[in-house]
């Protein structure tokens, strides 16, 4: 059973064979080049400008997530500034509210101790009236006594009369 090679039919077609399939990929060639061809070329080409899209928005969508990010952080940077700003003037209008409670505390307590200090003057003045009045009282109480003692007998009051009428005329 050995066949040579070169009676094969595959290996060594006939000339009837060659041109038929000369014929029939001529043909195929042809009906490809008027209908598929287009359409295959402009199925790429779409592909291929659909792809120079995709990747223009992507560098386009890139550039502008890189000034969106940029950007946000100005924003970021700004608004740490503005709160910064906000705490320091916080502070300082709580520093003030402090300093002016504590001036008018101060305000409060020094008229609060004027206040007492004019009480107490007035306390001392006013008691020292009183004392002046009580013993004003017991002074003529106590002389009304020894008038009384004294002038008991009559020749004692003359006297006293003409004594205390002498001392008159002399101031």
């Amino acid at each position: 059973m050995n066949i040579p090679l070169l009676s094969n039919a595959l290996i060594s077609p006939g000339l009837g064979i060659i041109v038929w399939m000369t014929i029939t990929f001529a043909i195929l060639v042809l009906i490809l080049e008027k209908f598929g061809w287009p359409v295959i070329l402009k199925s790429l080409k779409d592909r291929e400008v659909a792809i120079n899209d995709a990747l223009t928005a992507a560098d386009k969508a890139r550039e502008e997530m890189k000034h969106l990010q940029a950007h946000n952080e100005e924003l970021l940077i700004k608004a740490k500034h503005e709160r910064d700003e906000m705490l320091r003037n916080a502070r300082m209008t709580s520093e003030q509210i402090i300093e002016d409670a504590r001036a008018k505390a101060q305000t409060e307590a020094d008229r609060i101790v004027e206040t007492a200090r004019e009480n107490i003057n007035y306390e001392k003045l006013q008691a020292m009236h009183d004392l002046k009045n009580q013993i004003a009282t017991l002074s003529i109480e106590m002389a009304e006594k020894l008038i009384k003692q004294e002038l008991q007998s009559k020749e004692k009051a003359n006297d006293f009369v003409k004594r205390e009428l002498e001392n008159v005329h002399l101031n």
